[in-house]
C-alpha cells in the first residue's frame, strides 16, 4: 500500500486547459477542411433577448449550425419553453428534452451531450482513466451537470450513486468511490477525508471565496478542498483551469458535429 507521500509525489493534475487546446486545435483542423471541402464553417449563436423569436429564426436558418440558451435564465422567461423551442437538430447544450431522454435511454443516442459532463468524461478518456466497472459517485443532481454526468457515466459501465442535499452520510459514500464528480457549488465542501486513496476526481465547482490578499479580493476554489484532496488521490482537476476549458471546447465539439450533420459532411 502505497504511503500518503509516494500518492502525493505520483498525483497527477487533471490539465483541462492543456486538453482543451488540443481539442480546439483537432476542431481547427476539421473546420478547415470542411471550408475547403465544402465551404461550410460552422456557426453558433447565443441570445438573451426576445429569445423565442430568435431561436425560431436561428432553427430557420440554416447558416446556424448550434444554438446556446445561456443558463440560468431571468426569472420572468420560462426555461422549459424556450429549451424546448430550441431545434433539436441545433442544441448544442444538448438540454432538449428529446436529447436527455434519449440519453437515458439504452440502445438510444442523443444528438449531442451537455457540454460540462462530456468535457468531465472526455478528460477521463484523454488522460487513460478506466471507466468501465468502477464506482463512481457524483455529487449533485442539477440537469445542467450532474444528472447528465451521472447518465454517462452509467453508459460507460461505471457504478454510480448521486449525492445530494438529502443523502445521509455523503462522506461514507463518497469513500467508496473510484471516480469523483463534484458539482454543486459549495466551496471545499469534499474533504480529503472523504475521498478513496487513489481515486481520481473532477471539481466542476468553481467559487469565489473572499481573499484579501488576491487583486480582486477574492480567489476561485472547487468544491473539493484540493490541497487535501491531492495528497490522497491519484489525479484531480484544478480549479480554474480544469473543466471549465473543457465546457468550451465541447459546445465547439458539439457545434462542429451539428455542421456536419447538416451538410452530410464525413
Amino acid at each position: 500500500m502505497a504511503s500518503e507521500a509516494e500518492l502525493a509525489a505520483s498525483a497527477k493534475i487533471i490539465d483541462g486547459k492543456m486538453v482543451a487546446k488540443e481539442i480546439r486545435d483537432e476542431i481547427t483542423t476539421e473546420v478547415s477542411r470542411m471550408k475547403d471541402a465544402i465551404g461550410v464553417v460552422p456557426g453558433e449563436d447565443s441570445a438573451e433577448t426576445e429569445v423565442l423569436k430568435f431561436i425560431s429564426d436561428f432553427n430557420d436558418d440554416p447558416a446556424v449550425h448550434g444554438i446556446l440558451v445561456q443558463l440560468p435564465l431571468p426569472k420572468h422567461m420560462n426555461e422549459q419553453n424556450i429549451l424546448n423551442a430550441v431545434s433539436i437538430e441545433k442544441d448544442v447544450d444538448g438540454f432538449h428534452p428529446l436529447n436527455i431522454g434519449r440519453l437515458a435511454m439504452r440502445g438510444r443516442e442523443p444528438s449531442f451531450v451537455p457540454c460540462t459532463p462530456k468535457g468531465c468524461i472526455e478528460l477521463l478518456h484523454r488522460y487513460g482513466f478506466q471507466i468501465k466497472g468502477k464506482k463512481a459517485v457524483v455529487i449533485g443532481r442539477s440537469n445542467i451537470v450532474g444528472m447528465p454526468a451521472a447518465l454517462l457515466l452509467q453508459r460507460e459501465d461505471a457504478t454510480v450513486t448521486i449525492v445530494h442535499s438529502r443523502t445521509q452520510n455523503p462522506e461514507q459514500i463518497v469513500k467508496e468511490a473510484d471516480i469523483v464528480i463534484s458539482a454543486v457549488g459549495q466551496p471545499d465542501m469534499v474533504r480529503g477525508t472523504w475521498l478513496k486513496p487513489g481515486a481520481v476526481v473532477i471539481d466542476v465547482g468553481i467559487n469565489p471565496v473572499e481573499d484579501a490578499t488576491c487583486p480582486r479580493g477574492y480567489r476561485l476554489v472547487g468544491d473539493v478542498c484540493y490541497e487535501e484532496a491531492r495528497k490522497v488521490v491519484s489525479a484531480i482537476t484544478p480549479v480554474p483551469g480544469g473543466v471549465g476549458p473543457m465546457t468550451i471546447a465541447m459546445l465547439l465539439s458539439n457545434t462542429l458535429s451539428s455542421a456536419k450533420r447538416i451538410h452530410n459532411f464525413q
